[in-house]
């Protein structure tokens, strides 16, 4: 179908957060989507939840995992099924606004651009706002996202015609960050739309992955995607955590 725009949700025990994730879509003021939600074995009330819309609405489409599998894996299997021109991303406690998807895709065509994403606004569990925006440069280079992140999952929209589904290996960890370096290593270059799109739900369990793991899982970025060997692979993490924290690239406004 022509510019339908193909959401890939991975679930697990969200049922917290997920009704106000799946309202957030719902009332997208572009309409022309299919939000495609794998369930990897939840043990609570989130495939009860998801049901409740499905049965009003078909452009809800779950699956489920017989066993847990990873976040990576539900989200490979949510690719596979996914139908639409646009994959956009957007994780089970996050919420988008309501003119999200519409000002992205008019973004895209007004740009010509086969990729994009969003600033985005921080909220705690309960949903409160945190006085916290994360922006991006203007103009985000391959060389840019090297030792940065900048992308939010919750605001990338990927042209499928363009790039084809890119799926990676599903036990690799950062495996967005990965997504967007493949992406940016064919194109160069792309913009982001300069304005907040989503909120950020930060979670204490989410905080609690200690800065230790996520320097691990950075250094496996640079020694098995880009395969670089350990000594360099440790070079790049020293200008890596430099970046992060003296010339601290991400903008994160006050709002």
């Amino acid at each position: 179908m022509s510019d339908l725009v193909s959401i890939i949700t991975p679930t697990f025990n969200a049922e917290k957060y997920i009704r106000d994730t799946l309202q957030s879509v719902l009332h997208q003021s572009y309409q022309n989507w299919e939000m495609i939600l794998v369930d990897d074995a939840s043990t609570d009330e989130t495939v009860k939840i998801i049901n409740e819309f499905a049965e009003k609405d078909v452009r809800f489409k779950l699956s489920r995992l017989s066993k847990n599998s990873g976040n990576g894996f539900a989200r490979n299997v949510a690719l596979e099924k996914a139908a639409g021109k646009y994959i956009a991303f957007l994780d089970a406690d996050d919420i988008w606004f309501l003119s999200k998807l519409e000002k992205q895709i008019q973004f895209l065509k007004a740009n010509n651009l086969s990729f994009t994403f969003s600033f985005y606004d921080c909220i705690d569990e309960e949903g409160n706002l945190l006085n916290r925006r994360v922006e991006a440069p203007a103009n985000l280079t391959y060389e840019k996202l090297f030792f940065c992140n900048y992308v939010g999952n919750l605001t990338a929209i990927y042209d499928a015609d363009y790039f084809g589904k890119i799926t990676l290996e599903a036990t690799q960890k950062r495996q967005d960050w990965r997504i967007w370096l493949t992406i940016l290593k064919q194109i160069k270059v792309t913009k982001p739309v300069p304005e907040s799109l989503a909120f950020y739900r930060i979670r204490k369990d989410s905080i609690s992955s200690s800065k230790f793991k996520l320097i691990k899982h950075n250094f496996g970025v640079y020694s098995q995607f880009h395969g670089f060997n350990f000594v360099f692979s440790v070079f790049l993490m020293i200008l890596f955590l430099f970046t992060q924290l003296i010339i601290k690239p991400v903008y994160i406004k006050k709002i």
